[in-house]
């Protein structure tokens, strides 16, 4: 288990960009792969993208892909979200995620049951 604190929500209009930010507060001996799920009210808790430990495995939902990026930088313990070109559906509590169900990698199906440590979540609202 570790600390996750997400950061960079807010609102924006439609076209517009946010990048959030998540910091550990420590990685285990095995460096996590780590992920970004949201989810809106009435509705399941949606996997948006993962990366694995070293960074050179990405995994997006359909609905990401094109627009949102993920990357991470170690050294800080630190995960993005770089989302790009965003719409009024993506309006959504983010949050990030670790997970050592693989060791340090990430399965594509972006599986929330396999991650052990999330974050309280950061705020987007897109408004058209």
């Amino acid at each position: 288990q570790v600390h996750l604190v997400e950061s960079g929500g807010g609102s924006v209009q439609a076209g517009g960009s946010l990048r959030l930010s998540c910091v550990a507060s420590r990685y285990t001996y095995i460096t996590p792969c780590l992920g970004w799920f949201r989810r809106t009210p009435g509705k399941e808790r949606e996997g948006v993208a993962a990366i694995s430990s070293g960074g050179g495995s990405t995994y997006y939902a359909d609905s990401a892909k094109g627009r949102f990026t993920i990357s991470r930088d170690n050294a800080k313990m630190t995960v993005f979200l770089q989302m790009n070109s965003l719409k009024p559906e993506d309006t959504a509590m983010y949050y990030c995620a670790a997970s050592w169900s693989y060791g340090g990698d990430c399965r594509r199906t972006l599986n929330a049951g396999d991650f052990g440590s999330w974050g309280q979540g950061t705020q987007v609202t897109v408004s058209s």
